[in-house]
């Protein structure tokens, strides 16, 4: 995989016709100052743990002659997996057989992960480039979420490139099935609970009463 020479981690996104319309927008200035600071390039703790609690994301790719392409993956939490600090996997499961994010890396490896928390409303972008693993068969079982019903055919490894997060403004707030269900379990015991001590509260004033 070959990756271009950026002055700044951020120039991965923000090209020089990006920064022409910047200038003359009038936000070149800031994000000028966000590039001394720098994008990250590496997993830190907040990335991994933000990771490991994500069931879902979109996976961008492009082919050789630019046409986009995203398509959507999903999975068991923390099924997107860190090997190291710049690297990031997962197992790619059997489908409806397009194969045009395969196709597409083949001829152009550069690719992006958008990863959505809707019930927290944060997002975070990451640039990099992707490489299909067909042969590999421990690591295929090794990134193979447990009891998960999927047929894994193959890996996608991503070597991070840059990174960063977004401002909530504009991000609706949903919230997984599987956590609403869990919270109106938790709610229905409690009230079963509450219900009961008023039951054995009444009983005991009408065993008073007698």
């Amino acid at each position: 995989m070959t990756t271009a020479a950026h002055t700044y981690a951020s120039d991965v996104a923000f090209s020089p016709a990006v920064k022409a319309i910047q200038a003359r927008k009038g936000s070149r200035e800031a994000y000028a100052d966000s590039e001394q600071r720098g994008w990250r390039t590496e997993v830190d703790d907040n990335l991994a743990a933000f990771l490991a609690d994500a069931n879902s994301f979109y996976f961008a790719t492009a082919s050789a002659e630019g046409q986009p392409y995203i398509q959507h993956r999903g999975g068991p939490k923390g099924f997107l997996k860190v090997l190291d600090k710049q690297t990031l996997a997962f197992a790619d499961y059997a489908g409806n057989r397009q194969f045009i994010t395969q196709g597409n890396l083949s001829e152009n490896p550069k690719a992006y992960i958008f990863v959505m928390d809707y019930a927290h409303r944060r997002r975070v972008k990451i640039w990099g480039e992707a490489r299909v693993v067909e042969d590999d068969e421990a690591l295929t079982t090794s990134l193979m979420p447990k009891g998960y019903r999927a047929r894994p055919e193959q890996v996608i490894l991503f070597k991070i490139a840059a990174w960063d997060t977004n401002c909530p403004q504009h991000i609706p707030q949903k919230f997984d099935a599987a956590d609403v269900a869990a919270a109106l379990a938790a709610r229905d015991q409690r009230i079963a609970e509450l219900e009961a001590e008023v039951a054995a509260l009444k009983g005991e004033k009408g065993t008073g009463a007698s």
